[in-house]
């Protein structure tokens, strides 16, 4: 028994012996090399120069976070930094400073992951790195919960949203919603473009360097620590707000800062935010996120640009807003948004929102490339960077341009907008947002534009009905007036014809603005527009011998609104009935040409009115030669006839084959296929027929097109005209010519 009591204690002591030999070595071998480059707080405090940033980073309680393991880019401002600082403070040490103060400078002065001045300008992109594109790192500040003041004057806890609220995304957990710190090195600047005096609009008392950190310069750059790098500064930087604080805090802006209060933010009950607030604080607070509304460009207090951590996107772009002073936005608000309503509260939300978005950008706008960045309605930024201009400011979540004017949006300066800030035409609003709201809010390009008010779409039978559809863009009712044979309608087969309807008010490429004399103009649908002594008639005026009398017009930046007593309509007829209508009468010029129609089995439909070949409602031009005309070509033998020339007699009914034959293809020869055109000196060319030749293919018609004439050359090289007076007659989707001279063809 002793001797094992002997023998273990033996064994044990030789354990000792080994195991601290053992870890003698391993201490030895995995120590701290003493040419390892000690931590940031070391480093600063062996210095010697750093004495108030270290106070200041004791005090915020971050000492233990600088002095250990980490991976830090720390901008450290020197003695002389804050020498000046604190005389600008009105104070004399460190001391003086609050904890709140001394925590805003450190964490926003210290950013996440260690970057030398070659590599700082880098972005992070998630296929790699990027050279030369990013001005920006996430640091370590953060808000916060915090108190606030609803518009309404409820007093609440708050946490400011981490996203753009897209799809109920407003708050994600574990997102601080850090502060990010720009910076201007010169790859960065060289590879966008920019020079000095971008940096020095925002800082005109800091020269740039080509390592700048807001508004100061890099003293030294690249100073290795074991836990990152230090960049001594020349500056004390403080966090700098976002743009909501921003506006918050400024008094010159509180009207534009309002519209979002007011009509763009909610607030949501955050249960996890609420939860945790409360562990830590021992209270009972509720903690709402504000959320700004899903249809603006950005969230004013979402630090995370477009794509959230753990993307690094925020590196290389940031949001900018141009916000108009007070007395600007109320004139503008007087003037323009009121014109038609008697205040905010009455308006539909998007114009609010419309109107905010035009100021805002999904991109950092520089100085020097206003005209060249586009807002989240597609839009320059149309302000002069040296008059317009009274407050720039580079913010944590982006750039802040405070304007003497308001910027000039497509949406209420262009045609559109008559019709957007009018209530009285929301539906014909509601139409225009379905297609034609971006051609027609587009400055660069020219319209003429009719007016349709809700009052002349419910005289025409039109009216909005939520119950038929939980599609807005299907909520409409057509009840046919009394004695129209039309059958009633719904949803979408209503909303089809209310956009033919609608597309007949708009004229593109033109603005027109003499409406006395007689012409002629197509409209968005590819259908014509007649326009005589102040009136203006499409093809189902004609039908209805209803002309729209012009009252009145307003011009837009991109045109000329008219506002008339009535709509103006398709036609609902064949065109085949058109004909008829000009040819039956035995005095009209349009008779031959009816007569070789009419009797024409093999084209004419007695009871339908079609002809055939001719698709109802398809585009098609027809040239009618006159009644001298097609005595010429009866003469000719290009139609059939009895006697001999020149004073042959029409056949209007011939017996044989080959006389009916000669009728069809004379006629479907004087068609253009798909083509609706009218003498308004637009299309010109070569242009198909319907007929066609023994290979299948379409005969042709060469068609020079000047204002107020078509001159046709056929397949001989013979030539026709129009008849003006008689020509440009309104069909459904068709124009008919009366010519003076009968197309041959080659057949």
């Amino acid at each position: 028994m002793k001797n094992w009591i002997f023998k273990s204690a033996a064994v044990c002591l030789l354990a000792i012996f080994v195991i601290g030999c053992r870890k003698s070595t391993w201490d030895e071998f995995y120590a701290k090399p003493d040419n390892l480059a000690k931590p940031i707080y070391t480093v600063l405090k062996e210095r010697g120069n750093f004495t108030n940033i270290l106070a200041a980073i004791d005090k915020a309680d971050y000492t233990r976070t600088l002095d250990a393991a980490g991976y830090w880019t720390f901008f450290a401002p020197d003695d002389d930094a804050f020498k000046a600082y604190l005389a600008e403070k009105g104070v004399s040490s460190v001391s003086q400073l609050s904890v709140e103060e001394c925590r805003n400078i450190v964490t926003y002065s210290l950013t996440y992951y260690a970057y030398k001045k070659d590599r700082i300008d880098d972005y992070q992109a998630a296929t790699g790195w990027i050279a030369d594109q990013a001005f920006r790192r996430r640091t370590a500040n953060y808000k916060g919960v915090y108190d606030e003041t609803s518009f309404t004057g409820t007093k609440m806890k708050v946490i400011g949203s981490n996203r753009n609220n897209t799809g109920t995304a407003n708050y994600v957990i574990n997102d601080n919603n850090y502060k990010y710190i720009p910076y201007f090195a010169d790859g960065f600047m060289k590879a966008k473009g920019l020079g000095a005096a971008d940096y020095n609009y925002f800082y005109p008392n800091t020269a740039y360097t080509g390592f700048n950190v807001i508004n100061a310069t890099v003293k030294e750059a690249d100073i290795n620590a074991e836990n990152g790098v230090i960049h001594v500064v020349d500056k004390v930087i403080a966090a700098l707000p976002s743009i909501e604080e921003y506006l918050k805090d400024n008094s010159q802006f509180s009207l534009f800062y309002n519209l979002y209060q007011k009509y763009m933010v909610s607030y949501v009950l955050n249960p996890t935010i609420t939860r945790n607030y409360n562990v830590m604080t021992g209270g009972t607070d509720q903690v709402y996120t504000k959320v700004y509304n899903a249809s603006l460009a950005y969230s004013l207090n979402n630090e995370s640009y477009l794509t959230a951590p753990p993307s690094n996107e925020a590196q290389q772009g940031s949001f900018s807003i141009f916000a108009p002073k007070n007395d600007v936005l109320q004139a503008y608000i007087d003037t323009v948004l009121l014109e038609h309503y008697n205040s905010l509260d009455d308006m539909q939300p998007s114009i609010i929102w419309d109107f905010l978005n035009a100021h805002m950008w999904q991109a950092a706008v520089w100085p020097s490339q206003f005209k060249t960045t586009v807002n989240f309605a597609g839009e320059e930024a149309r302000f002069d960077p040296a008059t317009n201009i009274v407050d720039k400011r580079l913010l944590s979540n982006g750039t802040f341009y405070g304007t003497n004017k308001v910027q000039d949006a497509n949406i209420f300066t262009s045609v559109y907008g008559k019709a957007y800030l009018d209530p009285q035409y929301s539906m014909m609003v509601a139409l225009l947002n379905l297609e034609l709201r971006s051609a027609i809010s587009n400055i660069y390009n020219n319209y003429t534009v009719f007016m349709i008010s809700n009052k002349m779409f419910n005289d025409a039978g039109f009216t909005v009905d939520q119950s038929i559809s939980t599609n807005p863009a299907d909520q409409w009712r057509f009840t046919p007036l009394p004695g129209s044979t039309l059958p009633a309608s719904t949803g979408s087969t209503t909303r089809s014809r209310l956009q033919r309807i609608l597309n007949n008010h708009v004229v593109p490429n033109k603005v027109l603005n003499d409406f006395g004399t007689d012409g002629v103009v197509m409209t968005y649908g590819g259908e014509y527009m007649r326009y005589v002594n102040n009136t203006a008639y499409t093809a189902g005026n004609v039908d209805s011998n209803n002309v729209a009398k012009i009252n009145s017009f307003k011009n837009a930046k991109n045109g000329r609104v008219y506002y008339a007593d009535r709509i103006l309509d398709f036609s609902e007829e064949t065109v085949g009935q058109d004909i008829e209508r000009l040819g039956a009468p035995t005095t009209s010029q349009f008779n031959y040409f009816w007569r070789y129609l009419s009797s024409s089995t093999a084209l004419w439909n007695a009871t339908s009115k079609l002809i055939a070949g001719v698709a109802n409602g398809s585009f098609y031009t027809f040239f009618i030669p006159n009644n001298a005309a097609i005595q010429k070509a009866v003469n000719d033998g290009f139609l059939p006839g009895t006697g001999t020339a020149p004073n042959k007699v029409p056949n209007f009914n011939p017996t044989t084959e080959l006389e009916r034959q000669q009728v069809v293809r004379f006629i479907q020869y004087h068609i253009l296929d798909k083509r609706n055109i009218g003498t308004d000196g637009v299309e010109s060319g070569a242009i198909p027929t319907i007929l066609k030749d023994n290979q299948g293919n379409n005969t042709t018609i060469f068609v020079t097109n000047t204002p107020g004439n078509l001159n046709l050359k056929d397949m001989n090289e013979r030539f026709a005209n129009t008849i003006l007076a008689s020509s440009n007659y309104l069909a459904n989707r068709a124009t008919i010519h009366l010519i003076d001279n009968y197309l041959q063809y080659i057949y």
